[in-house]
């Protein structure tokens, strides 16, 4: 809850308490208190923008003016056992309105991210790329090709000028594309638009260091790629510049610079089959970002990252489908020299039995790599999907067969990051802490 909102709530509160039990009086000091509070409200939408959560909050202020208006009109005096009745209704109303008031700004608040612990400061910038080698499968017009949008964050100079970037940018999107992949309503969070980040806006590049090394983020399935930035500003903050792609028709929402919306595309993906064919889009996706970082480090067009780019210092890691892709990448391209999976089912093209011989670190939450857990939630899997035992016990089989087939030659599982090589390939151990 933000320092506005805790002091509008407390005020209503204590003017709503001093209504209900305080006496009446020519020279009551509530309209005085009450023109403060819409004061203090005023000042608060302004600073701090209004949001959904606090409307009971603003109805209140309402309902207070009403009954401090009714209670000075009102002529005949009450009883002193017939107002303490009321008062005592009053205040059990009160109360009960009170825990839904505090309980939605305190259950969805506009959270604030930790302050990145590395010695640079953060800048942030957009960019989209269209690749005219690949056309648009998903469009309806045949002539248009796959456009990404994509985010860097980077070592910028300390003093910047500039206001700290949004968390999200076009929020509305975003929820529209959760709201279809996870069916929830939209405008639930539609809060995480007020949430800052510590990233200024175009920012010039650290003079610190001539080249930085670099590293590709991918999100899940529905996710986008703003969904890591407390990771992505702490990567950034000891010096590294991070590449966020939005592989769209997969991302929650991509938002091109000319408002178009691209909501994600439920494309009822399932099975090993039809996922590991997908995960082709995703990794020419990242081999596409790879060829344009090149074409930057080449010429900028806005003069940051002209020389800039370490291309020889580059690692990889995701979420979930982005983990499997960043295990892909590190099979496939060897531009990428080492990769975390935080998460991912191996999707793609078939783990070599000796290992990926690169570093790896495969990070699994326990729900996918407790088998009694999977047991234990195995019957409610069926019920809500219809596949059998059998296609699941198949499915777990498969998954570790996978994993266990990647950490092969001393590549390493969750938190085991002492057997990490990070110095030999120029990286340091903060990518595993931050991850």
């Amino acid at each position: 809850m933000r320092i506005g909102e805790m002091v509008i709530i407390l005020f209503i509160i204590a003017l709503a308490i001093i209504t209900i039990w305080g006496q009446k009086s020519k020279k009551s000091p509530l309209i005085y208190s009450l023109i403060a509070l819409y004061i203090v409200t005023v000042v608060q939408i302004i600073v701090e923008d209004c949001r959904w959560q606090m409307i009971p909050c603003y109805a209140l202020s309402v309902i207070l003016t009403v009954c401090i208006i009714f209670r000075k009109l009102e002529k005949k005096p009450r009883s002193k056992s017939r107002r303490r009745w009321i008062a005592g209704l009053w205040t059990t109303v009160l109360l009960l309105y009170a825990s839904v008031m505090v309980a939605l700004p305190l259950l969805l608040p506009v959270f604030a991210f930790n302050q990145p612990q590395g010695t640079y400061s953060v800048g942030t910038a957009v960019y989209h790329f269209i690749d005219n080698h690949r056309p648009d499968e998903y469009s309806a017009e045949p002539t248009d090709h796959r456009e990404l949008m994509v985010q860097l964050w980077y070592p910028s100079e300390p003093e910047t000028g500039e206001e700290a970037a949004p968390y999200i940018r076009n929020v509305t999107a975003i929820t529209q594309g959760l709201e279809q992949a996870l069916s929830f309503p939209a405008w639930t969070l539609s809060h995480l638009g007020l949430v800052e980040t510590h990233a200024y806006s175009n920012a010039p590049l650290s003079t610190t260091e001539q080249e930085y090394p670099i590293l590709i983020f991918s999100h899940g399935m529905t996710g986008f790629r703003n969904q890591n930035t407390f990771q992505i500003e702490e990567l950034a903050s000891h010096g590294y510049i991070v590449v966020g792609i939005d592989h769209v028709y997969d991302a929650a929402a991509t938002v091109y610079p000319d408002g178009r919306e691209i909501l994600i595309n439920k494309h009822q993906l399932s099975g090993f089959e039809a996922l590991d064919e997908h995960m082709t889009l995703w990794t020419q996706d990242v081999s596409f970002i790879l060829n344009r970082l090149e074409q930057m480090n080449r010429q900028d067009e806005q003069e940051r990252f002209t020389g800039r780019l370490d291309l020889e210092r580059i690692g990889m890691f995701g979420h979930s489908y982005g983990g499997a892709a960043a295990a892909q990448m590190l099979l496939k391209d060897s531009r990428i020299k080492a990769a975390i999976n935080m998460d991912g089912t191996l999707y793609g093209d078939p783990m070599p039995s000796t290992g990926l011989n690169k570093p790896y670190l495969q990070m699994n939450g326990e729900k996918s790599i407790d088998k009694s857990i999977f047991d234990n939630s195995l019957d409610q899997a069926m019920a809500q999907s219809g596949h059998t035992r059998e296609y699941y016990e198949d499915f777990w089989e498969e998954t570790v067969r996978r994993r266990m087939n990647a950490l092969q030659g001393g590549r390493i599982h969750d938190d085991d990051t002492a057997y990490f090589p990070y110095e030999l390939y120029g990286f340091s151990p903060v990518l595993s802490a931050a991850a």
